[in-house]
């Protein structure tokens, strides 16, 4: 597994800036990430089977900066696809949230399918990346299902590892894989044998009535686990959703294409009315600690390892971490010029935050003074001795050889 120090520096930063909670809801511990305006209808995003919440730290990032709120979570241990429902809308209740916007990956993107056809009045949209319909092509790829939760737990990680291509990648897809490969590193045996069961359980999903103008599919056209026939069978279920494909980006496009993902997330979020509040967006964490904290759920310190269920949450309400930097800007692509007349920008939070970079640019220049004392004062005291060292031998020197030509003579 990843260290700390080989993590990338992004994901150090989300991870000092943005608190992981954890709550339990009956039997279920549930782990996520919420930040952004409270008031704004989340986004709430689903990882697949090799996934944590922490896959979407790039959306979570960008996004929130922007004036959304993004909620990731994990899958937690659930056995079958029923529980599944009625787990995410405990946990829905739990955090006081009624109306979802859904993006789900994989895995994730069959059970949010699932939950907008069994509780169509929650679900407000959907976005579903390299999705399936059913579950019948992974049950049969997987005979020993019914013996999955007494397998080891390194063979259920090599299955779930197994399932991502191998091969040369470009840099940004060969970094996301070593991404998710280290989330996979902190799922207990447990956590993995629940997802397995959820993708071999024999389920499809029925009919959704949500409008397919709410509708985005955002998949891969390179190579992914999914095979091809499954995501098209996605696509001429929702004929009316918009086609959002991204040329490459593999398994994992929001850590790959997380500048693409995020400006297709911008634009399905604006088509389903959602309002951004990049008013709402606190530049510095004094502000955040005069307010509200993250809907009654309790944080934890930066901690990559999952704690068994039986293990209390720790209570640290009224954190509200502070703004995340503006993203850089998506490359340009046929959606791109559209988008800038639509999408808003967060000048107002940039501005709220030039008094904070005027004490961060005078601290440093004093510590740079410090430093410069610390460092170059002893390095001149010790060339002045050197030089005087110096003279002092050769004036040393002078002296002797009088002394030493007349011992010769005599």
């Amino acid at each position: 597994m990843k260290g700390v120090s080989s993590a990338p520096g992004d994901y150090i930063y989300f991870k000092s800036q943005v608190p992981l909670h954890k709550i339990p809801i009956g039997s279920k511990q549930w782990r996520y990430y919420d930040f952004g305006p409270k008031i704004v209808p989340p986004l709430i995003c689903l990882p697949g089977t090799a996934g944590t919440a922490d896959v979407f730290y790039k959306q979570i990032m960008a996004l929130s900066s922007k004036g959304y709120r993004v909620i990731s979570v994990d899958i937690p241990r659930v056995w079958n696809h029923h529980e599944w429902i009625q787990a995410f809308e405990k946990f829905l209740d739990a955090i006081d949230v009624h109306h979802v916007h859904l993006y789900g990956t994989s895995l994730g993107g069959f059970l949010a399918q699932l939950f907008a056809q069994h509780r169509p009045r929650r679900v407000r949209s959907l976005v579903l990346s390299n999705s399936f319909l059913e579950t019948r092509n992974f049950a049969a790829a997987m005979p020993w299902a019914p013996v999955v939760s007494w397998t080891p737990s390194f063979l259920l990680k090599r299955f779930v590892l197994m399932g991502i291509p191998n091969g040369p990648h470009e840099p940004f897809i060969a970094d996301s894989v070593d991404f998710v490969v280290s989330q996979v590193e902190t799922l207990s045996k447990d956590d993995l044998a629940s997802r397995l069961t959820l993708t071999a359980d024999a389920a499809s999903v029925g009919p959704v009535l949500l409008s397919d103008s709410f509708i985005t599919i955002m998949d891969t056209n390179d190579y992914c686990a999914t095979p091809q026939l499954l995501k098209d069978e996605v696509s001429e279920r929702y004929p009316g959703a918009r086609q959002a494909y991204l040329k490459t980006g593999g398994d994992f496009p929001f850590l790959s294409r997380p500048d693409e993902v995020n400006l297709h997330l911008q634009l399905h979020l604006r088509r389903a009315s959602v309002e951004a509040r990049p008013d709402l967006v606190r530049g510095t964490s004094k502000d955040a600690d005069a307010s509200e904290g993250g809907g009654g759920s309790s944080s934890e310190p930066n901690n990559d390892r999952r704690e068994d269920g039986d293990d209390a949450p720790k209570d640290n309400r009224g954190i509200t971490p502070p703004e995340s930097p503006k993203p850089p800007p998506p490359p340009e692509s046929p959606d791109s010029h559209h988008s800038d007349s639509h999408l808003g920008n967060s000048e107002g939070a940039t501005s709220a935050q030039y008094p904070t970079t005027l004490s961060l640019h005078a601290f440093f220049k004093k510590e740079q003074y410090l430093i410069a004392s610390y460092i170059f004062l002893p390095s001149t005291w010790g060339f002045c001795i050197l030089s005087l060292l110096h003279l002092y031998m050769g004036t040393l020197y002078i002296d002797l050889e009088p002394c030493w030509k007349l011992r010769q003579v005599v």
